[in-house]
């Protein structure tokens, strides 16, 4: 396994200049990217023609299911773009969410649909959009990988709608971003997926989460999500020399991504950048992590 990062908490400090990231990167000894969707594509041939540093994935996590037509065609337009432009440069994969419908109906309505619509009811769009997707992967040897995360338009949320979505959209190209972080605020076990997925898990994301009890037995799950914040590796719920040895037991040798967005190591570029050098010497003590080089 090898080490890097999500350029999202750079961009967010107004750093988008792919040359600049890359620099800092090399400096602190750091050999793998995940660019996000906020950085041009300028230059971002050169970067993969010097080989100075490895381009893992390019990121575009959006709702291409949005009500909104002119916005889901404009989410649509950048994925496949995204793909096109992996495939021309021998980037191996495009890290992406699946969209999730807001008016997708049920067979039923029950008090779960009262709060929410059920993501399951969105399959079948998702599957009429991806058929396409996949399609166009394939042909640019580029993998998708799904991201676990429900705080965007996405339904690859649980084992259970994986493995749907996985039966329905069944291609070799097609697999996951595994997100630990995410399934431990959903109280999904975030080991044993790794069992089940095995050879589906293409890319991973290093991120943590951590849980306040207290204030948890007075709102609960629904009235906000002040109970539970993302953290670096190690300052979570997430027992990391377990996950990776689950990773290693299923034989995952791809990249390790650190993705900040720990509110205590954010604020500023020189706390942020701080954050990713911290999860980094981390990360680097658990064996079967390679230094980020």
């Amino acid at each position: 396994m090898k080490l890097g990062y999500l350029t999202n908490s750079i961009v967010h400090h107004g750093i988008t200049d792919i040359n600049k990231i890359v620099e800092w990167s090399l400096l602190q000894g750091i050999g793998h990217l995940e660019i996000g969707p906020n950085i041009p594509f300028d230059h971002l041939e050169r970067v993969v023609t010097e080989g100075n540093i490895n381009i893992a994935a390019l990121t575009y996590c959006r709702n291409f299911l949005s009500e909104d037509a002119e916005i889901a065609a404009g989410h649509r337009k950048e994925l496949m773009t995204r793909i096109k432009k992996a495939g021309e440069l021998g980037i191996p994969m495009v890290v992406t969410s699946t969209g999730i419908s807001d008016s997708a109906k049920g067979d039923r309505y029950d008090s779960y649909d009262a709060i929410r619509s059920k993501p399951e009811n969105s399959l079948d769009r998702v599957e009429a959009f991806f058929e396409e997707i996949v399609e166009l992967a394939e042909r640019e040897n580029v993998k998708i990988a799904f991201e676990n995360c429900p705080l965007m338009g996405n339904i690859a949320i649980s084992p259970e709608l994986m493995s749907q979505l996985f039966k329905r959209l069944d291609s070799p190209n097609v697999g996951l971003a595994y997100d630990p972080s995410h399934l431990i605020w959903q109280f999904i076990d975030p080991y044993l997926p790794i069992k089940e997925f095995g050879s589906k898990i293409f890319h991973v994301h290093a991120k943590d989460t951590e849980i306040d009890a207290d204030r948890l037995k007075r709102v609960g799950f629904l009235t906000d999500f002040s109970w539970w914040r993302y953290r670096l590796p190690g300052l979570g719920e997430l027992d990391w020399s377990r996950f990776i040895s689950e990773l290693q037991d299923v034989g995952y040798e791809g990249v390790i991504s650190i993705e900040h967005e720990d509110p205590v190591w954010g604020g500023d570029l020189k706390k942020t950048q701080e954050g990713i050098l911290m999860a980094k010497r981390f990360l680097e003590q658990i064996p079967g992590v390679v230094k980020a080089k």
